[in-house]
């Protein structure tokens, strides 16, 4: 698969809780990170911790929203391997209905048709906000530096 393929796979698959088969998408050593993740940028350096990732935290996302990607821009750069995915996830808040989007970045490697190497860049507060969660972040803000992340 190429980059772009690879990608939309990801995107498509996030959005329709194939959680099980996300994984595969990775090479078995890789390193994906969300460097503006409020609660923090915790490295995922393994298919292994990528599996347990999506296995956590996907269901708790696709219980209270459900979206799909939209406005999606590949940019292909000089590396072969590596593309720039200008996307929004677009979606519904299922409590009230309401819709939300998320604009995001995501920067890939990907060599033999698996991801060795990602930086996400998400709008996590729109995504936070949509879940219902900027209470809990707000408490994790005004915890004193280096206390355990709980999302």
């Amino acid at each position: 698969m190429t980059p772009e393929e690879v990608f939309l796979k990801l995107v498509h698959g996030v959005a329709d809780r194939d959680f099980a088969v996300l994984p595969e998408l990775y090479a078995e050593q890789t390193d994906v990170r969300h460097p503006m993740h409020p609660y923090g940028d915790h490295p995922l350096l393994s298919r292994d911790a990528l599996r347990e990732h999506f296995g956590g935290v996907g269901p708790r996302v696709t219980e209270v929203v459900r979206f799909q990607p939209d406005n999606i821009r590949v940019h292909h750069t000089t590396d072969p391997e590596v593309i720039v995915a200008e996307f929004e996830y677009a979606g519904t808040i299922l409590a009230t209905g309401a819709p939300f989007r998320v604009p995001a970045i995501f920067v890939l490697r990907v060599r033999d048709g698996l991801i060795v190497e990602s930086r996400d860049y998400l709008d996590h507060l729109a995504m936070i906000r949509a879940r219902g969660q900027l209470e809990d972040l707000i408490t994790h803000l005004r915890e004193p530096a280096g206390a355990p992340a709980t999302s």
